[in-house]
């Protein structure tokens, strides 16, 4: 069988192509043993040679027979110590559990010399779908990639994955720390497989690969994928095969580099990127920060794309190809840009910031120097990076009574029969003070666990009695923060920088790599000319922002009597306003963010700030200059806002009007702490226009420290322009988003 197995390799890799003996074990305990297997190795090792070679076997591809014994599982006895008799039934279609987009279209070109044909079942081919089942009814499809969000989709669910996993050969988890909660990148949307694996006929062997997993993750995912069946084969003891191997990379070569400001670490990056071997990554803690940094770097003569999660699809693909090509020098990304892609020759991987684990960093770096002799690794750390980190963990899973709220709502949500009736996300957000993403987040743990359901129009509770495991999840949240202090300890160790990473990764085989800037030098030139320094620093002094206004209502809103959703009104909405910078800007961002923490002292506005804000007017293209200057009451920062609103009105010569009148809201929160509908329904009728405020029709400047949901600032600007306001221009310190 391993001669078969060569054979297929050299259709997938190449002539000179054979395999590792972890490949092999791996291929021999799916294929002979039907066993299922757990996968940890470095980057670049060639796990997926490992299931298109199994899929080769068990399916009997382009001249290979199937292997197997006439029922389909192994021989017993045979030649060889049990080695698997050849020409058995082949087995159904391979189905990949891929996290990413860019890993699903190079599966599905890597497959095709093998003979193997792939197709996908994704968010981006939704109109395709019914050919592909179709197809994978008919035999014509050997794999079939998968997204895990389609796991938990009502109709995937019900109606294509029993088919799945009923005539499944060989299923494969790939990313699967994910599976954990554990990891450093857990996804609710995993938890799913286990009811994909309870649903496998027995002996149907299952696959798992990761690259990232320390001994805690390997073990949680281990047992996770434990047969719970009698129908395992005779040699199985029940267990999962765990191998693990090396995770050196043998060609990164690592550094970092302590450079005193934001300034300087963008002006570093533009003076010697064309300096770095080939084309490569620029990764970023931030959606803002990727576009910002790509920004500057085109405006110095670079050719850059960014990449984030809010990349429209088709322009991610058209990064992800032009990066592949080598037409362009880098792409400016956050972590969107990570599992999945590969780009065998990428030469660098440069950090502007430290993502806020060392195991996520191991990842990161590791798209880099899978078939080149040297890439080079640059971490580029700041202050600012802690305060991400916090922000990041702000959205993990919610306290006891937020959980329970949700479960309530739920669970009193019934039709006149008593049947439950569906709710959808933003009819509980309407319910419950969580934000999306964290309400989603929580409701597919719930799902998984068998509290509520997904079902057409939303979700429903179940019934089934679920405790909240408090302890598990501070252990969670503990193991973040000693992960927070390993990303510091790693940027200031005096020892091996991969060394560090590997035993972070509990690799039993770490040792010095003789590479990295501890082991064998600084490489990294570390002075920044003057005239980048120069340029970086205009840019990112560069003041304003837009604020773009809310144009639709809520859904759902209506249930806390507030507007039903549609449109607002036109004549209702305030202009396109202005602010400073954002929250997560990497220039006014972190002068912002000290300015407006919560618990910061209330003081009149800092003069650095305001001469900016005065900068944001002087470069505002309106319509109409405003004719007076409006403030918003403000419960925690009223001086700030307060002098800011007076200052701007003396040095403009404008008068200085007052402000807003407030007549109710709920009490002041932070950013980031509240869904808009929430937010809206606090501030819904809060405001009132004192009389003989305004001058009639004339256009209001209206001045407030943050924009968060944007509620504030579009209930506000509706009471303005109900009083006779003409144009209504927001004008604010910071911009959260």
């Amino acid at each position: 069988m391993r001669e078969i197995a060569e054979t297929v390799l050299r259709r997938l890799a190449g002539a000179g192509a054979r395999l590792r003996d972890d490949q092999w074990r791996a291929i021999e305990a799916l294929v002979a043993g039907r066993r299922r297997v757990l996968l940890v190795q470095r980057t670049g090792f060639g796990k997926s040679a490992v299931y298109f070679v199994a899929t080769a076997l068990l399916r009997g591809l382009g001249g290979v027979p199937a292997v197997g014994g006439s029922d389909g599982l192994p021989a017993v006895g045979g030649p060889g110590g049990g080695v698997p008799a050849v020409g058995g039934p082949p087995a159904g279609p391979t189905v990949i559990v891929s996290p990413l987009l860019a890993l699903m279209r190079n599966q599905v070109e890597a497959a095709a010399p093998a003979g193997i044909r792939a197709a996908t079942i994704n968010s981006a081919n939704v109109t395709e779908w019914d050919e592909i089942n179709a197809a994978v009814a008919a035999g014509e499809v050997d794999v079939l990639l998968v997204s895990p969000e389609r796991l938990n989709n009502p109709d995937f669910r019900d109606n294509v994955l029993p088919a799945l996993a009923d005539t499944c050969g060989l299923l494969v988890i790939d990313e699967a720390h994910c599976v954990s909660d554990w990891g450093h990148d857990f996804r609710p949307d995993y938890r799913r497989i286990r009811t994909f694996l309870a649903a496998l006929r027995p002996g149907v062997p299952v696959l798992a690969t990761t690259a990232t997993a320390n001994a805690r993750v390997t073990a949680d995912v281990a047992e996770q994928l434990r047969p719970t069946d009698a129908g395992v084969a005779a040699s199985d003891d029940g267990g999962t095969v765990v191998l693990r191997g090396p995770l050196d990379r043998d060609s990164l070569r690592l550094g970092v580099l302590e450079l005193p400001s934001a300034a300087h670490r963008l002006a570093w990056l533009s003076a010697y990127l064309d300096k770095l071997p080939g084309s490569g990554i620029v990764y970023t803690l931030t959606v803002a920060a990727t576009e910002e940094v790509a920004g500057y770097l085109r405006s110095r003569g670079h050719t850059v794309a960014s990449y984030s999660g809010r990349t429209d699809a088709a322009e991610r693909a058209a990064a992800e190809a032009d990066l592949l090509a080598n037409r362009v020098k880098a792409l400016v990304a956050t972590s969107a840009l990570g599992m999945g892609f590969d780009k065998p020759d990428l030469g660098f991987v440069v950090h502007l910031g430290a993502p806020a684990s060392p195991i996520a960093y191991y990842q990161q770096v590791g798209r880099a120097g899978r078939a080149v002799d040297h890439a080079d690794v640059v971490l580029l750390p700041g202050p600012e990076d802690a305060a991400i980190w916090r922000y990041f963990a702000s959205l993990a899973f919610p306290p006891e009574d937020q959980v329970s709220q949700v479960l309530k709502v739920l669970g009193d949500s019934t039709d006149r029969d008593g049947a439950a009736r569906p709710m959808s996300t933003q009819a509980l957000e309407a319910r419950v003070d969580l934000r999306r993403g964290r309400l989603e987040l929580m409701l597919k743990v719930l799902d998984v666990d068998g509290a509520v359901r997904r079902v057409r129009g939303g979700w429903v509770a179940t019934g089934a009695r679920w405790d909240y495991d408090a302890a598990r999840y501070e252990r969670v949240a503990q193991a973040r923060q000693v992960e927070q202090e390993a990303m510091r300890a790693y940027a200031t160790t005096s020892g091996c920088r991969l060394e560090f990473l590997r035993r972070q990764l509990d690799d039993p085989y770490a040792e010095p790599c003789g590479r990295c800037d501890r082991c064998a030098g600084p490489f990294a030139e570390p002075d920044v000319p003057a005239d980048e320094l120069a340029a970086a620093t205009e840019y990112l002094g560069r003041a304003g922002v837009e604020i773009e206004p809310r144009k639709m209502w809520p859904s759902g809103a209506e249930t806390l009597g507030l507007p039903r959703g549609g449109r607002i009104a036109p004549g209702d909405l305030p202009d396109v306003g202005r602010a400073l910078g954002r929250l997560s800007d990497i220039g006014w961002g972190n002068r912002l963010r000290d300015l407006l923490r919560p618990g910061a002292p209330d003081t009149p506005v800092p003069e650095d700030v305001f001469r900016a804000m005065i900068d944001v007017l002087a470069h505002w293209d309106w319509v109409e200059r405003p004719r007076g200057i409006v403030s918003l009451p403000s419960r925690t920062r009223p001086e700030l806002v307060g002098s800011l609103a007076r200052r701007l009105a003396q040095v403009g010569r404008l008068p200085y009007l007052g402000e807003l009148a407030r007549t109710g809201g709920g009490p002041p929160r932070g950013a980031g702490t509240t869904n808009g509908t929430q937010r809206l329904a606090a501030v819904y009728g809060a405001f009132a226009v004192p009389d003989g405020l305004l001058p009639a029709g004339e256009p209001v400047l209206l001045v407030d420290d943050l924009v968060d949901t944007g509620w504030t600032v579009t209930v506000a600007a509706r009471a303005l322009r109900a009083a006779g306001a003409g144009r209504v221009l927001p004008l604010a310190l910071a911009l959260d988003g």
